[in-house]
Protein backbone atom coordinates (compact mmCIF):
# COMPACT_ATOMS: atom_id res chain seq x y z
CA UNK A 1 0.00 0.00 0.00
CA UNK A 2 1.32 3.52 -0.64
CA UNK A 3 1.89 5.30 2.55
CA UNK A 4 -0.10 8.94 2.31
CA UNK A 5 2.12 11.46 3.62
CA UNK A 6 -0.98 13.44 5.18
CA UNK A 7 -1.15 10.62 8.18
CA UNK A 8 1.26 12.79 10.15
CA UNK A 9 -0.77 15.78 10.04
CA UNK A 10 -3.84 14.06 11.18
CA UNK A 11 -2.57 12.74 14.29
CA UNK A 12 -1.70 15.83 14.78
CA UNK A 13 -4.79 17.18 14.51
CA UNK A 14 -6.54 14.57 16.53
CA UNK A 15 -4.27 15.78 19.22
CA UNK A 16 -6.52 18.70 19.66
CA UNK A 17 -9.61 19.26 16.80
CA UNK A 18 -12.69 17.63 17.56
CA UNK A 19 -13.40 17.46 14.27
CA UNK A 20 -11.60 16.96 11.42
CA UNK A 21 -13.39 16.58 7.59
CA UNK A 22 -10.86 15.56 5.05
CA UNK A 23 -12.26 16.79 1.83
CA UNK A 24 -11.64 15.39 -1.79
CA UNK A 25 -12.37 13.64 -4.50
CA UNK A 26 -13.91 10.82 -5.08
CA UNK A 27 -11.69 8.00 -4.98
CA UNK A 28 -8.66 9.50 -4.53
CA UNK A 29 -8.09 7.21 -0.69
CA UNK A 30 -9.98 9.11 1.39
CA UNK A 31 -11.97 5.75 2.79
CA UNK A 32 -9.19 3.36 2.28
CA UNK A 33 -6.67 6.17 4.32
CA UNK A 34 -9.09 6.50 7.49
CA UNK A 35 -10.31 2.53 7.18
CA UNK A 36 -6.72 2.32 8.01
CA UNK A 37 -5.86 5.24 10.17
CA UNK A 38 -8.82 3.78 12.74
CA UNK A 39 -7.64 -0.05 12.88
CA UNK A 40 -3.96 0.76 13.44
CA UNK A 41 -3.44 4.21 14.53
CA UNK A 42 -6.19 6.24 15.99
CA UNK A 43 -9.35 3.67 17.37
CA UNK A 44 -12.59 4.78 15.49
CA UNK A 45 -15.55 3.09 14.17
CA UNK A 46 -15.85 3.48 10.47
CA UNK A 47 -19.31 4.55 9.28
CA UNK A 48 -19.74 4.44 5.26
CA UNK A 49 -23.25 6.70 4.47
CA UNK A 50 -23.03 5.07 1.48
CA UNK A 51 -24.64 1.70 3.14
CA UNK A 52 -28.22 2.72 2.28
CA UNK A 53 -29.17 1.71 6.08
CA UNK A 54 -26.77 3.97 7.99
CA UNK A 55 -27.81 6.70 5.35
CA UNK A 56 -31.63 6.09 6.20
CA UNK A 57 -31.38 6.29 10.08
CA UNK A 58 -29.10 9.42 9.53
CA UNK A 59 -31.74 11.19 7.68
CA UNK A 60 -34.56 10.19 9.88
CA UNK A 61 -32.98 10.87 13.40
CA UNK A 62 -29.31 12.88 12.92
CA UNK A 63 -29.10 14.04 16.49
CA UNK A 64 -29.85 10.26 17.85
CA UNK A 65 -27.72 8.73 15.24
CA UNK A 66 -24.51 11.15 15.91
CA UNK A 67 -26.12 10.33 20.32
CA UNK A 68 -25.41 6.79 19.21
CA UNK A 69 -21.80 7.14 19.12
CA UNK A 70 -19.93 6.67 22.30
CA UNK A 71 -15.97 6.56 21.53
CA UNK A 72 -14.62 7.66 17.95
CA UNK A 73 -16.12 7.68 14.43
CA UNK A 74 -15.27 7.91 10.82
CA UNK A 75 -18.68 8.90 8.84
CA UNK A 76 -17.82 8.38 5.58
CA UNK A 77 -19.72 10.13 2.56
CA UNK A 78 -20.65 12.96 4.64
CA UNK A 79 -21.81 15.27 1.88
CA UNK A 80 -25.35 12.63 1.60
CA UNK A 81 -26.12 13.56 4.76
CA UNK A 82 -25.17 17.08 5.59
CA UNK A 83 -28.01 17.67 8.03
CA UNK A 84 -25.35 15.78 10.61
CA UNK A 85 -23.38 18.59 10.57
CA UNK A 86 -25.43 20.66 12.96
CA UNK A 87 -26.37 17.05 15.21
CA UNK A 88 -22.31 16.93 15.28
CA UNK A 89 -22.06 20.80 16.33
CA UNK A 90 -24.28 20.42 19.26
CA UNK A 91 -22.41 17.27 20.42
CA UNK A 92 -19.29 18.75 20.50
CA UNK A 93 -20.41 22.00 21.59
CA UNK A 94 -21.35 20.20 25.41
CA UNK A 95 -17.91 17.84 24.70
CA UNK A 96 -14.69 18.86 22.78
CA UNK A 97 -12.99 15.60 23.10
CA UNK A 98 -10.41 15.96 20.00
CA UNK A 99 -10.08 13.56 17.37
CA UNK A 100 -14.10 12.22 18.14
CA UNK A 101 -15.21 12.86 14.48
CA UNK A 102 -13.58 12.66 11.31
CA UNK A 103 -15.57 13.06 8.29
CA UNK A 104 -14.88 12.56 4.66
CA UNK A 105 -16.34 14.42 2.14
CA UNK A 106 -16.15 13.93 -2.08
CA UNK A 107 -17.88 17.00 -2.19
CA UNK A 108 -17.30 20.32 -0.03
CA UNK A 109 -19.91 20.35 2.02
CA UNK A 110 -19.67 23.57 3.40
CA UNK A 111 -20.99 24.86 -0.57
CA UNK A 112 -23.74 22.24 -0.65
CA UNK A 113 -26.93 24.24 -0.15
CA UNK A 114 -29.31 23.85 2.50
CA UNK A 115 -26.08 23.90 5.20
CA UNK A 116 -27.15 26.99 7.68
CA UNK A 117 -24.43 26.44 9.87
CA UNK A 118 -20.71 25.12 9.62
CA UNK A 119 -18.41 23.59 11.93
CA UNK A 120 -15.97 27.06 12.21
CA UNK A 121 -13.97 26.80 14.91
CA UNK A 122 -14.77 23.08 15.82
CA UNK A 123 -13.24 21.46 12.77
CA UNK A 124 -10.17 21.46 10.95
CA UNK A 125 -10.08 20.60 7.31
CA UNK A 126 -7.61 18.24 5.77
CA UNK A 127 -7.69 18.06 1.51
CA UNK A 128 -6.89 14.96 0.33
CA UNK A 129 -5.38 14.93 -3.23
CA UNK A 130 -4.46 11.93 -6.12
CA UNK A 131 -0.93 10.75 -4.94
CA UNK A 132 2.07 12.91 -5.08
CA UNK A 133 5.44 11.69 -7.15
CA UNK A 134 6.98 11.04 -4.04
CA UNK A 135 4.21 9.16 -2.37
CA UNK A 136 4.13 6.81 -4.77
CA UNK A 137 8.16 6.71 -5.19
CA UNK A 138 7.68 6.89 -1.12
CA UNK A 139 10.17 9.36 -0.67
CA UNK A 140 11.06 12.09 1.40
CA UNK A 141 9.72 15.56 -0.40
CA UNK A 142 10.38 19.22 1.47
CA UNK A 143 10.58 20.76 -2.25
CA UNK A 144 8.61 24.14 -1.54
CA UNK A 145 11.06 24.62 2.06
CA UNK A 146 13.43 23.86 -0.04
CA UNK A 147 12.44 26.45 -2.93
CA UNK A 148 12.11 29.26 -0.28
CA UNK A 149 15.70 28.31 1.35
CA UNK A 150 17.52 27.59 -2.31
CA UNK A 151 18.48 24.43 -0.83
CA UNK A 152 18.10 22.32 -4.85
CA UNK A 153 20.25 19.31 -4.80
CA UNK A 154 20.65 17.04 -7.54
CA UNK A 155 17.77 14.40 -7.75
CA UNK A 156 17.65 11.37 -9.45
CA UNK A 157 18.02 11.80 -13.14
CA UNK A 158 15.35 10.25 -15.15
CA UNK A 159 14.52 10.57 -19.33
CA UNK A 160 12.70 13.66 -18.81
CA UNK A 161 11.02 14.21 -21.56
CA UNK A 162 9.66 10.62 -21.46
CA UNK A 163 9.14 9.63 -17.71
CA UNK A 164 7.62 13.17 -17.12
CA UNK A 165 5.21 12.69 -20.20
CA UNK A 166 3.98 8.97 -18.45
CA UNK A 167 3.82 11.05 -14.71
CA UNK A 168 0.90 13.20 -16.29
CA UNK A 169 -0.52 10.97 -18.49
CA UNK A 170 -1.18 8.76 -15.63
CA UNK A 171 -1.86 11.41 -12.51
CA UNK A 172 -2.01 10.56 -9.18
CA UNK A 173 -5.75 8.38 -8.45
CA UNK A 174 -4.79 5.23 -7.21
CA UNK A 175 -6.48 3.05 -9.16
CA UNK A 176 -5.19 4.96 -12.51
CA UNK A 177 -1.96 4.55 -11.11
CA UNK A 178 -2.34 0.58 -11.05
CA UNK A 179 -3.57 0.41 -14.18
CA UNK A 180 -0.36 -0.09 -16.51
CA UNK A 181 -1.66 0.95 -20.06
CA UNK A 182 -2.91 4.14 -21.71
CA UNK A 183 -5.91 1.89 -22.42
CA UNK A 184 -6.84 -0.01 -19.43
CA UNK A 185 -6.75 3.65 -17.78
CA UNK A 186 -8.77 5.01 -20.10
CA UNK A 187 -11.27 2.89 -19.22
CA UNK A 188 -11.68 3.52 -15.90
CA UNK A 189 -11.34 7.50 -16.59
CA UNK A 190 -14.25 6.59 -18.70
CA UNK A 191 -15.89 5.17 -15.88
CA UNK A 192 -15.06 7.51 -13.07
CA UNK A 193 -16.30 10.48 -15.52
CA UNK A 194 -19.79 8.66 -15.46
CA UNK A 195 -19.83 8.16 -12.05
CA UNK A 196 -19.37 11.84 -11.26
CA UNK A 197 -22.01 13.02 -13.65
CA UNK A 198 -24.96 10.56 -12.96
CA UNK A 199 -24.73 9.97 -9.22
CA UNK A 200 -22.13 12.41 -7.73
CA UNK A 201 -23.60 15.79 -9.26
CA UNK A 202 -27.08 14.52 -9.12
CA UNK A 203 -26.63 14.03 -5.33
CA UNK A 204 -25.71 17.48 -4.16
CA UNK A 205 -26.53 19.35 -6.65
CA UNK A 206 -30.35 20.19 -8.89
CA UNK A 207 -29.05 21.93 -11.45
CA UNK A 208 -30.78 21.15 -14.57
CA UNK A 209 -29.21 19.84 -18.02
CA UNK A 210 -26.53 17.31 -16.70
CA UNK A 211 -25.56 16.27 -20.05
CA UNK A 212 -24.04 19.77 -20.70
CA UNK A 213 -21.27 18.39 -18.34
CA UNK A 214 -19.29 16.00 -20.15
CA UNK A 215 -19.14 18.77 -22.96
CA UNK A 216 -18.44 21.51 -20.60
CA UNK A 217 -15.37 19.58 -19.37
CA UNK A 218 -13.65 19.18 -22.19
CA UNK A 219 -13.56 22.77 -23.15
CA UNK A 220 -12.19 23.53 -19.69
CA UNK A 221 -10.06 20.16 -20.65
CA UNK A 222 -8.62 22.78 -23.44
CA UNK A 223 -8.15 25.71 -21.78
CA UNK A 224 -6.24 24.61 -18.68
CA UNK A 225 -3.54 27.31 -17.35
CA UNK A 226 -5.90 30.32 -19.19
CA UNK A 227 -7.50 32.94 -17.36
CA UNK A 228 -11.24 32.42 -16.60
CA UNK A 229 -13.29 34.06 -19.59
CA UNK A 230 -16.77 33.59 -19.01
CA UNK A 231 -17.85 35.65 -21.73
CA UNK A 232 -16.00 33.59 -24.32
CA UNK A 233 -16.98 29.95 -22.18
CA UNK A 234 -20.54 31.01 -22.42
CA UNK A 235 -20.44 31.40 -25.95
CA UNK A 236 -18.29 27.82 -26.54
CA UNK A 237 -20.23 26.28 -24.69
CA UNK A 238 -23.53 27.41 -25.55
CA UNK A 239 -24.32 28.06 -21.55
CA UNK A 240 -25.38 31.15 -20.46
CA UNK A 241 -23.06 33.05 -18.06
CA UNK A 242 -25.56 32.68 -14.83
CA UNK A 243 -25.50 28.88 -15.54
CA UNK A 244 -22.39 28.54 -16.15
CA UNK A 245 -20.79 29.99 -12.99
CA UNK A 246 -23.51 27.75 -11.68
CA UNK A 247 -21.50 24.93 -13.33
CA UNK A 248 -18.16 25.33 -12.46
CA UNK A 249 -18.94 25.97 -8.55
CA UNK A 250 -20.01 22.83 -8.95
CA UNK A 251 -17.03 21.35 -10.42
CA UNK A 252 -15.05 23.03 -7.80
CA UNK A 253 -17.01 21.58 -5.39
CA UNK A 254 -16.25 18.24 -6.32
CA UNK A 255 -12.62 18.67 -6.74
CA UNK A 256 -12.45 18.15 -10.36
CA UNK A 257 -11.12 21.51 -11.45
CA UNK A 258 -9.62 24.68 -9.37
CA UNK A 259 -9.02 27.94 -9.39
CA UNK A 260 -5.87 29.70 -9.12
CA UNK A 261 -6.19 33.29 -8.09
CA UNK A 262 -4.27 36.40 -9.37
CA UNK A 263 -1.13 37.89 -7.42
CA UNK A 264 -1.10 41.33 -6.27
CA UNK A 265 0.96 43.33 -3.63
CA UNK A 266 -2.11 45.37 -2.55
CA UNK A 267 -4.14 42.10 -0.89
CA UNK A 268 -7.47 43.56 -1.64
CA UNK A 269 -6.77 43.92 -5.52
CA UNK A 270 -6.54 39.76 -5.19
CA UNK A 271 -10.18 39.75 -5.26
CA UNK A 272 -11.30 41.03 -8.17
CA UNK A 273 -8.51 40.10 -10.61
CA UNK A 274 -9.43 37.11 -13.17
CA UNK A 275 -8.33 33.26 -11.51
CA UNK A 276 -6.75 31.04 -14.18
CA UNK A 277 -8.60 27.28 -14.12
CA UNK A 278 -6.92 23.94 -13.69
CA UNK A 279 -7.50 20.66 -13.13
CA UNK A 280 -6.97 18.86 -9.99
CA UNK A 281 -5.33 15.42 -11.82
CA UNK A 282 -3.34 15.90 -14.94
CA UNK A 283 -4.40 12.25 -15.83
CA UNK A 284 -7.87 12.95 -15.52
CA UNK A 285 -7.35 16.03 -18.26
CA UNK A 286 -5.06 13.86 -20.82
CA UNK A 287 -8.31 11.62 -20.44
CA UNK A 288 -10.53 14.63 -21.71
CA UNK A 289 -8.13 15.34 -24.13
CA UNK A 290 -7.70 11.66 -25.75
CA UNK A 291 -4.32 12.41 -25.49
CA UNK A 292 -1.93 8.94 -25.31
CA UNK A 293 1.54 8.10 -24.99
CA UNK A 294 1.93 7.83 -28.79
CA UNK A 295 -0.38 11.10 -29.34
CA UNK A 296 1.77 13.11 -26.65
CA UNK A 297 4.63 14.18 -28.20
CA UNK A 298 2.73 15.83 -31.45
CA UNK A 299 0.64 17.85 -29.15
CA UNK A 300 3.24 20.30 -28.00
CA UNK A 301 0.34 23.25 -26.94
CA UNK A 302 -1.29 20.89 -24.86
CA UNK A 303 1.52 19.36 -23.13
CA UNK A 304 3.19 22.57 -22.64
CA UNK A 305 0.00 23.64 -20.02
CA UNK A 306 -0.55 20.18 -18.98
CA UNK A 307 3.48 20.35 -17.83
CA UNK A 308 2.31 23.46 -16.09
CA UNK A 309 -0.71 21.94 -14.30
CA UNK A 310 1.51 18.46 -13.32
CA UNK A 311 4.18 21.21 -11.38
CA UNK A 312 1.15 22.76 -9.84
CA UNK A 313 -0.40 20.50 -8.35
CA UNK A 314 2.50 18.62 -7.04
CA UNK A 315 3.61 21.08 -4.92
CA UNK A 316 0.00 22.02 -4.40
CA UNK A 317 -0.06 18.14 -2.76
CA UNK A 318 3.05 18.85 -0.84
CA UNK A 319 1.82 21.85 0.83
CA UNK A 320 -1.36 19.81 1.90
CA UNK A 321 1.19 18.04 4.59
CA UNK A 322 3.85 20.69 4.85
CA UNK A 323 4.77 22.59 7.62
CA UNK A 324 5.60 25.80 5.80
CA UNK A 325 2.27 26.54 5.31
CA UNK A 326 1.57 28.61 1.84
CA UNK A 327 -1.18 29.97 -0.62
CA UNK A 328 -0.69 29.67 -4.55
CA UNK A 329 -1.03 32.38 -7.32
CA UNK A 330 -0.63 33.65 -10.34
CA UNK A 331 0.74 36.63 -11.73
CA UNK A 332 -0.04 38.71 -14.91
CA UNK A 333 -0.50 42.63 -15.41
CA UNK A 334 -2.51 44.69 -18.15
CA UNK A 335 1.04 45.06 -19.72
CA UNK A 336 0.99 41.13 -20.78
CA UNK A 337 3.61 39.95 -18.09
CA UNK A 338 2.88 36.85 -16.49
CA UNK A 339 4.17 34.40 -14.07
CA UNK A 340 2.97 30.68 -13.82
CA UNK A 341 2.67 30.50 -10.15
CA UNK A 342 3.83 32.90 -6.61
CA UNK A 343 3.93 31.05 -4.04
CA UNK A 344 3.57 32.96 -0.52
CA UNK A 345 4.40 31.62 3.06
CA UNK A 346 2.79 33.64 6.29
CA UNK A 347 5.96 35.95 6.49
CA UNK A 348 4.77 37.41 2.85
CA UNK A 349 7.83 35.80 1.28
CA UNK A 350 7.46 34.73 -2.41
CA UNK A 351 8.94 32.67 -5.16
CA UNK A 352 7.99 32.93 -8.17
CA UNK A 353 8.15 29.99 -10.91
CA UNK A 354 8.04 29.80 -14.74
CA UNK A 355 7.53 26.16 -15.96
CA UNK A 356 9.27 25.30 -19.89
CA UNK A 357 8.98 22.23 -21.91
CA UNK A 358 12.30 23.18 -23.03
CA UNK A 359 16.49 21.74 -22.85
CA UNK A 360 17.12 24.91 -23.54
CA UNK A 361 16.49 27.77 -20.86
CA UNK A 362 16.85 31.42 -22.51
CA UNK A 363 17.41 34.94 -20.82
CA UNK A 364 14.72 36.99 -22.06
CA UNK A 365 12.71 33.02 -20.13
CA UNK A 366 13.65 35.33 -16.82
CA UNK A 367 11.63 38.61 -18.19
CA UNK A 368 8.45 38.48 -16.58
CA UNK A 369 9.79 37.26 -13.43
CA UNK A 370 11.99 40.65 -13.45
CA UNK A 371 9.38 42.59 -13.64
CA UNK A 372 7.46 41.06 -10.82
CA UNK A 373 10.77 41.49 -8.86
CA UNK A 374 10.62 45.43 -9.59
CA UNK A 375 6.81 45.34 -8.33
CA UNK A 376 7.42 43.71 -5.14
CA UNK A 377 11.06 44.74 -4.13
CA UNK A 378 12.14 42.30 -1.26
CA UNK A 379 9.47 39.75 -1.37
CA UNK A 380 10.57 37.47 -3.96
CA UNK A 381 13.00 35.88 -2.57
CA UNK A 382 13.92 33.42 -5.75
CA UNK A 383 12.52 32.40 -9.21
CA UNK A 384 12.91 29.47 -10.69
CA UNK A 385 12.44 28.50 -14.23
CA UNK A 386 11.41 24.56 -14.25
CA UNK A 387 12.56 22.75 -17.18
CA UNK A 388 13.24 19.55 -18.75
CA UNK A 389 17.06 19.75 -19.13
CA UNK A 390 19.87 18.31 -16.28
CA UNK A 391 21.40 21.52 -14.67
CA UNK A 392 21.13 24.55 -12.84
CA UNK A 393 22.05 27.30 -13.96
CA UNK A 394 22.08 30.65 -12.11
CA UNK A 395 20.73 33.62 -14.45
CA UNK A 396 20.86 36.30 -11.73
CA UNK A 397 21.39 36.84 -8.32
CA UNK A 398 17.50 35.40 -7.45
CA UNK A 399 17.04 33.83 -10.60
CA UNK A 400 17.71 30.23 -11.57
CA UNK A 401 17.01 27.31 -14.08
CA UNK A 402 15.93 24.25 -12.62
CA UNK A 403 15.12 20.78 -13.95
CA UNK A 404 11.89 19.85 -13.07
CA UNK A 405 12.80 16.46 -11.62
CA UNK A 406 15.33 18.02 -9.47
CA UNK A 407 12.54 19.42 -7.50
CA UNK A 408 10.03 17.21 -8.00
Amino acid sequence: MIKRKLVKNILASCEDSPVLMFHGARQVGKSTLLKEFAKSIHPAEYISLVDAVYLSAAKSDPHGFIKGFEGNVVLDEIQLAPELLRAIKLEVDNDRKPGKYLLTGSANVLTVPGISESLAGRMELLNLYPFSLSEIENRDANTIKNLFERNITLGKKVDRREEINNRILRGGYPEAVSRKTDERRGTWFESYSETIIKRDIREISNIEGMNIIPKLLNILAARVGALVNFAELARSSAIPQTSLKRYLTLLESIFLIRFLPAYSKNKSKRLIKTPKIYFNDTGFVSHLLSLTSKRFESEKVATGFLLENYVLMELIKEASWSENRCRFYHYSTASAQEVDFIIENNLGEAIAIEVKSTHSPKAEMFNHMRALAEEIGNDLKYGYLLYLGDRVVPFGEKLFAVPIDFVL
